[in-house]
């Protein structure tokens, strides 16, 4: 069988193992760590002892990267035809200094779901993203929560009024980290930032937590909310790049537009804005291995 023109060379690659896995009536899953160069293989199913030893083979820290739903996927959309990990298309993500995301998340945006939420819901769809990245890991079996219920569960818990429920008003940082530890049963932390100047100085914490975490951070300030999936940072100098999801999109499910124009990209310091605070919510990856 002749390769997809369209899939890269490692796809292609891996594509054809499959192919030759199937002959021999074995199953074969994909797994890309960080800080490996290729994937590794896991032929039918793995123990819990095979994981352990593979994560000390490899030196691959102590939390879950083996899981069957962290496996390599192929298909570029989700079953609702959301873009499943659109960064990975942006030019760049593959530099030495670069430090994203760990594993694949759905793209949630404004106007989704045949729900108009344009103008007040993008911290909403920035806590989607998240709660897709746990979903997709193996972490929760749980569909990223509606707008209706990330109101609920903030007022079950105290947070809001019932009023809160069907109404367009905002949340921020604070409630996405509260639902996200209701919602998958994570925990966060909350990074104040005094201004949108100060950003440029956060290079170095972001990389710490996409090396231990690797987790998408929702941000929020001002009026505006996104979600940072990576971080190229100089140690030397200083200087900061930040890789943006923004949830403010409203087109179509098309990567080709998303990466052009910049809806998933690359943002200098300039981007965030110096009169505004920020709040920026940092998932933690649960430190157990739980392949």
């Amino acid at each position: 069988m002749l390769p997809d023109s369209r899939l890269s060379a490692r796809e292609v690659v891996l594509q054809q193992f499959d192919f030759l896995v199937q002959d021999v009536k074995r199953s074969a899953q994909h797994f890309q760590p960080p800080g490996l160069g290729v994937p590794l293989t896991f032929l039918d199913s793995h123990s819990k002892d095979k994981t352990l030893q593979v994560h000390r083979v490899f030196s691959i820290p102590l939390v879950s990267f083996f899981h069957p739903a962290q496996s390599i996927r192929t298909e570029k959309t989700d079953g609702e035809g959301r873009l499943i990990t659109p960064h990975k298309s942006v030019s760049g993500v593959r530099s030495r200094d670069v430090h994203t995301v760990s594993g694949d998340y759905a793209y949630h945006h404004y106007m989704q779901d045949k729900f108009n939420d344009s103008g007040w819901g993008c911290a909403y769809r920035s806590l989607q993203t998240l709660c897709s990245w746990y979903l997709y890991n193996g972490y929760t079996d749980k569909q990223p929560p509606s707008h209706n219920q990330i109101q609920k569960t903030l007022v079950d818990m105290g947070d809001k009024p019932e009023k809160f429920v069907n109404s367009r008003q905002w949340i921020g940082s604070v409630e996405v980290g509260y639902v996200m530890d209701s919602w998958v049963g994570s925990e966060h932390r909350i990074q104040f930032v005094s201004s949108g100047e100060d950003m440029a100085m956060q290079g170095g914490l972001l990389v710490h937590h996409f090396q231990t975490n690797g987790t998408p951070v929702m941000i929020g300030g001002g009026v505006l909310a996104h979600t940072i999936l990576g971080v190229k940072y100089d140690q030397v100098t200083g200087d900061t790049q930040f890789l943006i999801l923004d949830p403010h999109y409203t087109g179509k499910e098309d990567i080709a537009t998303v990466v052009k124009e910049g809806w998933c990209g690359w943002k200098g310091p300039n981007f965030w804005d110096k009169k505004a605070h920020y709040n920026m919510c940092l998932p933690q990856r649960p430190s157990l291995v739980q392949d």
